[in-house]
């Protein structure tokens, strides 16, 4: 059966690429979770006439677990055996996940941007990505990983992402910032050094290349600070309020590895193949909007409609 228009089928090694790229990027995310749980250490500590098992956060708090004992003797053996078996883990998974960098980009298995794979893995890495979902064209290189399927770059063309900020979870998102005293533009700037938030335009951060990341929010709603600063610092963003983004929060999530152009990997969380159609459909409606952006928009829906339809049965 020959592919729907603006689509082209992966070939069965690409396919089978990314199928095993996936199952390593799967376990490393695993063990990386296995590995958060045995973060800091734990040791003895001899104080007057006894010994205290001592308990070390990866943040360097300490905690009395109590004097030396047969249970304490356990509990520490247990978790520097869990400790060295979840840190033996990352490390041949790490080595595996870059060989499968390597066969992705032989097989030009991605297509995504690499600036947009290190910004969603850096996001990642600060415990940051459960706050915000990849909204708009970028989506799309979700959805034909999930598909098997390459969409046409007129589709997918963009200099910017758009990235929307759930501020239903704001109060846990500012912990998360305390707990590592960063603003969010250091977190974008493990991704590329060169991110300045562009100025008049406080919602977006630019970097040398000319590659824009938009931060954006749904209309101010239930108690929501407006307006919101991702955190108290005077060079940090201020998302901007857009009128799709309660529609957008609602959807049910969508979440897949992505690989880009270089063969590296991160997850992207986005929203349901459906709930983009919908939104695109309706922003093409708009007489307001920009003639150019609503043929874009257009373009898309049907694009992303025609992808579920013929490789996402289930959805549809």
């Amino acid at each position: 059966m020959k592919p729907p228009a603006h689509l082209t089928e992966l070939s069965a090694a690409q396919l089978r690429q990314y199928i095993d790229a996936e199952a390593v990027f799967s376990a490393l995310e695993q063990a990386g979770r296995e590995a958060a749980e045995v973060r800091g250490s734990m040791f003895w500590r001899r104080q007057g006439a006894n010994t205290y098992l001592i308990r070390t956060s990866a943040a360097g708090a300490q905690t009395s677990l109590g004097p030396q004992s047969e249970d304490n003797l356990a509990i520490h053996r247990r978790f520097i055996e869990r400790k060295q078996a979840a840190e033996g883990r990352v490390k041949n998974l790490r080595s595996s996940l870059q060989q499968q960098q390597r066969l992705n980009r032989a097989l030009r298995v991605g297509r995504a941007p690499p600036i947009v794979i290190e910004t969603l893995e850096a996001i990642a890495k600060a415990g940051l990505d459960t706050h915000f979902l990849v909204v708009g064209t970028h989506a799309l290189f979700a959805y034909e990983a999930a598909a098997g399927v390459m969409v046409e770059s007129g589709a997918t063309a963009t200099q910017d992402v758009d990235l929307l900020f759930d501020t239903r979870r704001r109060l846990s998102f500012w912990s998360q910032l305390k707990r590592l005293d960063w603003s969010f533009l250091s977190v974008l700037r493990k991704a590329d050094k060169s991110f300045r938030v562009r100025p008049g335009q406080l919602y977006t951060v630019v970097n040398d290349a000319g590659f824009e990341v938009d931060v954006v929010r749904r209309i101010k709603a239930e108690g929501d600070p407006h307006p919101l600063r991702l955190r108290n610092d005077e060079d940090d963003l201020w998302p901007v309020q857009v009128s799709t983004g309660q529609d957008l929060l609602n959807a049910e999530r969508f979440s897949r590895m992505v690989v880009s152009t270089s063969g590296s990997m991160a997850r992207m969380h986005t929203v349901d193949p459906r709930a983009f159609v919908r939104v695109k459909r309706w922003l093409a409606a708009q007489k307001a909007r920009d003639p150019l952006k609503r043929r874009k928009d257009r373009l898309q829906a049907d694009v992303v409609a025609s992808l579920v339809e013929s490789y996402l049965p289930q959805l549809s």
